[in-house]
């Protein structure tokens, strides 16, 4: 039978009250006595019973995860190390609940008696329904991805437009001039920022974009692949090819092989997201490093925080990106 906080207050001739409080780190408790509670229920096999725990604390111990979409725009590379940020700051106390929100057809399910806090990696406008849904739940909620100007909330994002801007600035740079881009899914936010950035790069350089170098993706292998088909049947097809996350750069590189090019020799091709497959695909690919997993960490950091401060913080933090120099890119030559 599984010791519980009666059988460790008798051993340590203490209140059950005061064990309780003890096992929850409370300040009431003196630290010689918190050592040597700990210390009995480490001897004992104590297992906190969290249903019970949940019950009297009125909390699920449970942490919402939302993307915009699963199976619609969220590669497998970026919804993994979305994962991993979270998991690794969250612990074994909680629960990690994972949902598209486009699973959803109402969200009477979604209540504070389920979720002690909800951390969504927002793609899109069309999330704003849920995150007025959540505050007026009022569910602690964090807000990763996209840009909430002066929402009460936590709202963490990387800047996107800027590290797009190096990107095309860095090809320009390495004298090409016929640069082409494969965005990302229309209504994401992402893909906004990422060719207003590119856009920027160009303009002030004196150079312009052919409607037909500009082509649409879906975020994943497959219609960067597609993408990069289009590009090279062209008349005049791209030198160089900047793509909105590392998922598509990775298929326009297999297209090009297809058609018996070499690269950065025949075509140089930039990435965005610095995906950990991306150092050792052949050539290393170029790409400009978008740190999800550690943006995730932070988004699971600041939820704990407000689970436990029991209270709304208004917050915005910017995540720099960098560009990374690998293989896939090299000076232009005719």
């Amino acid at each position: 039978m599984a010791a519980t906080i009666k059988d460790i207050a008798k051993l340590a001739n203490v209140s059950h009250t005061t064990v309780s409080r003890a096992l929850n780190n409370s300040p009431l408790i003196k630290e010689v006595t918190k050592r040597k509670i700990m210390q009995i229920a480490q001897e004992v096999n104590y297992i906190p019973n969290y249903n019970a725990k949940s019950l009297v604390l009125q909390r699920s111990h449970t942490i919402g995860l939302f993307f915009t979409s699963i199976s619609n725009g969220t590669s497998s590379s970026f919804f993994a190390a979305t994962i991993r940020g979270v998991n690794r700051v969250i612990g074994i106390e909680y629960n990690l609940f994972v949902r598209g929100i486009d699973d959803y057809l109402d969200y009477s399910s979604i209540h504070r008696k389920r979720f002690d806090g909800i951390i969504l990696m927002s793609q899109s406008e069309a999330d704003n329904d849920f995150i007025h849904h959540a505050l007026e739940q009022e569910i602690p909620i964090v807000v990763l991805n996209r840009l909430l100007p002066g929402a009460n909330l936590v709202n963490i994002v990387s800047n996107d437009k800027e590290g797009s801007y190096h990107a095309g600035q860095f090809l320009i740079e390495q004298g090409h001039t016929q640069i082409a881009i494969i965005e990302g899914i229309k209504s994401f936010k992402s893909t906004e920022q990422r060719r207003l950035g590119f856009v920027q790069a160009m303009e002030e350089n004196g150079l312009s974009i052919p409607s037909q170098y500009v082509v649409g993706g879906e975020y994943d292998t497959e219609s960067g692949y597609q993408a990069m088909q289009q590009l090279l049947a062209l008349s005049t097809p791209p030198t160089a090819v900047f793509c909105s996350n590392d998922d598509m750069a990775i298929g326009a590189m297999n297209a090009a092989f297809e058609q018996g090019l070499k690269v950065p020799q025949d075509l140089s091709i930039v990435g965005f997201d610095d995906i950990n497959f991306s150092m050792y695909t052949n050539p290393a690919l170029t790409t400009v490093k978008r740190p999800i997993e550690d943006i995730s960490a932070r988004g699971a950091e600041k939820i704990l925080e407000q689970i436990r401060e029991k209270e709304t913080q208004q917050e915005l933090i910017f995540v720099e990106t960098e560009l990374i120099q690998r293989k896939s890119t090299a000076v232009y030559s005719e």
